[in-house]
């Protein structure tokens, strides 16, 4: 073989594995982190939480966690493009739990003004309660404020402010319904955030 044979030989080689390389790489940077953060005392709110991370996975081109409050750590958080916030209902506001969750953004995480590192991230939530009017919406607005106020950018989807579950006594799984709240909030954060990071990627 000649060299010239030889030259064009690598040139189409390169450009072969250039063609092959870049799909994975591109989706690879395209794909969004999506956080599920919980607080659950009797498994009710993780089995919501469980049905959020599934309907973000089924967004596609997603790495999702779902994790106890209690477990998030400070780079995970900031790492995350999205994040979903889920509790039960205590006297009609979040879960103290899920509460210091949210302290500990700002004496852990340093996530404090000017920079607000959450900045422009969405935020998202979800709570289970006893009773059909036990606080929910409430409880969904001390969670949104909280985001809001560190400049997150938040939506719904399943009830107006976000996913909900009536558990009753306690004693019965969630119902389907319950779940499809839930996955289809996951979903649409994926969505959207997929949307944004594609945007601010090619203005």
């Amino acid at each position: 073989m000649n060299s010239s044979n030889v030259l064009g030989t690598f040139a189409w080689l390169v450009l072969f594995a250039g063609f092959v390389g870049s799909p994975a790489t591109a989706a690879e940077s395209e794909s969004v982190r999506i956080l599920v953060a919980f607080y659950s005392r009797t498994g009710h709110t993780a089995a919501l939480a469980k049905a959020v991370a599934e309907g973000a996975r089924k967004a596609g081109q997603t790495e999702v966690s779902i994790k106890n409050v209690a477990d998030v750590k400070c780079a995970e958080l900031l790492a995350a493009d999205a994040l979903i916030v889920g509790s039960p209902v205590y006297w009609s506001n979040m879960a103290g739990e899920v509460k210091s969750f949210f302290d500990r953004w700002s004496t852990d995480c340093q996530v404090l003004p000017p920079a607000f590192p959450m900045k422009d991230k969405l935020g998202a939530a979800f709570v289970t309660a006893g009773g059909v009017s036990s606080g929910k919406e409430i409880a969904l607005l001390t969670i949104l404020a909280a985001m809001i106020g560190n400049r997150m950018i938040v939506l719904s989807e399943g009830q107006a402010l976000g996913a909900t579950a009536t558990t009753g006594e306690g004693k019965l799984p969630l119902d389907e319904e319950a779940l499809r709240e839930g996955r289809d909030l996951g979903e649409r954060v994926a969505r959207v955030a997929f949307v944004l990071k594609r945007g601010r990627r090619n203005p």
